[in-house]
């Protein structure tokens, strides 16, 4: 495989106030985020509110412009094309927001919703636009009937599947999830994680994933990457990051994870604190104020982000000579299908003492 994204000392910085008299508070959202893009993989960015993992999400589109670095794409930087060139390639390149009630325009109807990128990027005739309306309103679990009614008429659930229409109408290679599902009733998420697993396999697409929850993308992730406070500290196969987690923060987000199963999971570790002021990180390694396995040497020097032997990537001084616990895995292999990733989510919704809906969410 070849990466088909990639990030290069990636930065954001946002002004939170300026005064009358001094500097202006700056605040840097993604500090120096370096990552790779496998094509056709299902990549997941995750990690607690506030880490930066959205403002990634939409630098990696340019949704919003860089404070610095590179973001390539295909062989072009996308920092450095002109507005032309970035309008053809959002056609590649399209994003699922995160809340499926205010993404969607209330004043357009459904087929409006979904034709407009096709209008923008001058796909097809209308009649051409309108058999596409209905074929992928019938492919996300929808009917062609709904393409006149309005969104206020939709579940949740529906209307994140409008939104997943909409970004696969202009036939993207690459498409960004952010937190696709965390507005939604559990009982309803792992429809919604099977359909984009589904349709990324059909379609052929390179799927990024931003999750705070390491539970939405256990069994959907080829590969994971975990932010802490605007930085990458880890990037991990999936399986081998829920099995041997080797950043202490990664084992902290384990931890966080309900199951079902009575013993399969380790010790939680004691996490103290709270998360560090992003105005104002801590010297060294920012997450040493929370860390059960800080030194000095992470007190006084920042880790830098760095392959290990097996091929992982990993932000920690210690992450070769820690033992960390992770969970124990019973997920099937990829082969299985949709029907074993959502027995095994169903498994865990239980343990959120969540009774999940089997059928659509009409």
């Amino acid at each position: 495989m070849s990466a088909i994204l990639s990030a290069r000392d990636l930065r954001k910085d946002f002004v939170t106030s300026r005064p009358l008299f001094g500097a202006p508070t700056v605040v840097r959202a993604v500090d120096g985020v370096s990552l790779d893009i496998e094509q056709g993989e299902t990549f997941a960015i995750v990690g607690e509110s506030g880490c930066g993992k959205s403002t990634l999400a939409r630098l990696l589109l340019r949704l919003i412009e860089p404070s610095g670095g590179e973001v390539w794409y295909n062989g072009e930087d996308l920092a450095h094309v002109d507005e032309g060139r970035m309008r053809a390639l959002r056609r590649d390149l399209q994003f699922i927001f995160q809340d499926p009630f205010s993404s969607l325009n209330p004043q357009m109807s459904v087929g409006a919703l979904i034709e407009e990128p096709l209008r923008v990027h001058g796909i097809g005739t209308p009649n051409e636009r309108r058999t596409r309306i209905a074929e992928l309103l019938t492919r996300v679990g929808l009917t062609a009937a709904h393409a006149d009614r309005y969104p206020h008429e939709f579940s949740g659930g529906q209307r994140q599947r409008i939104g997943i229409a909409r970004a696969l109408a202009t036939g993207p290679t690459v498409l960004i999830g952010d937190e696709p599902v965390s507005a939604l009733d559990v009982s309803i998420q792992a429809q919604v994680v099977n359909l984009l697993e589904d349709l990324k396999d059909e379609f052929g697409l390179t799927l990024i994933v931003i999750a705070h929850d390491l539970a939405v993308i256990r069994h959907m992730a080829d590969r994971v990457a975990v932010m802490y406070l605007g930085e990458v500290v880890e990037t991990a196969p999936a399986g081998d990051l829920y099995q041997q987690p080797r950043h202490p923060y990664t084992e902290t987000l384990l931890a966080a994870i309900p199951v079902a199963s009575h013993g399969a999971r380790k010790a939680r570790p004691v996490v103290e604190g709270d998360p560090p002021n992003p105005i104002s990180p801590p010297p060294g390694c920012r997450f040493h104020p929370r860390c059960a396995y800080a030194t000095d040497l992470c007190r006084r020097d920042r880790p830098m982000l760095k392959p290990l032997a097996d091929g992982r990537q990993i932000a920690c001084h210690h992450a070769e000579t820690l033992q960390l616990a992770g969970l124990t895995s019973t997920e099937p292999a990829r082969s299985a299908g949709a029907a074993a990733r959502f027995a095994l989510y169903a498994d865990e919704l239980a343990a959120r003492a969540v009774t999940p809906i089997p059928n659509n969410d009409s």
